[in-house]
């Protein structure tokens, strides 16, 4: 039995082209930012609210929410977390009044997180040192950008 002869593979009609000096520029301070972003607005939060920015996304998730309930492992995804790192920030927040947990009627072997209102007003109360550091942190530096067309192109980069 003989292999097929090697030949060369098809020529590609639009070859990649290498970045140029302002798009590896762009793209090294992309991947830094998406580094030290969470970080600083984390750092931010812990000083200003001794509250982690993952606390701060549960609370602000479930307020977004319908009725202020989510499935936990919709809340997980939403805040970009597996789902047993959800399961001890719930059981967290939970200890701390701020979320109630209850089984998914819908499915028994899922539960849900639910926003007390203890949970609401700590949401309001580091609200506005969260915005503080968003607006320190981000739009401050980015002057006239069209703000419409980065958060378009941001959401397109996320698929």
């Amino acid at each position: 039995m003989s292999a097929a002869p090697l030949t060369d593979p098809p020529l590609d009609p639009d070859p990649l082209l290498p970045l140029s000096d302002d798009e590896m520029a762009v793209m090294r301070a992309f991947g830094r930012l998406m580094l030290v972003m969470p970080r600083m607005l984390d750092t931010d939060l812990e000083r200003d609210q001794r509250m982690s920015l993952s606390e701060y996304s549960v609370l602000r998730h479930l307020s977004e929410s319908e009725g202020g309930i989510m499935r936990m492992s919709e809340l997980a995804a939403a805040c970009d977390m597996s789902l047993s790192g959800m399961t001890r920030l719930a059981g967290k927040l939970e200890t701390l009044g701020y979320v109630r947990r209850t089984p998914c009627v819908t499915d028994g072997r899922g539960s849900n997180a639910l926003l007390t209102e203890a949970g609401l007003a700590r949401l309001r109360e580091a609200w506005p040192a969260h915005l503080s550091s968003v607006r320190r942190r981000i739009f401050d530096h980015l002057g006239d950008v069209d703000l419409v067309a980065l958060a378009k192109a941001m959401e397109s980069m996320a698929g």
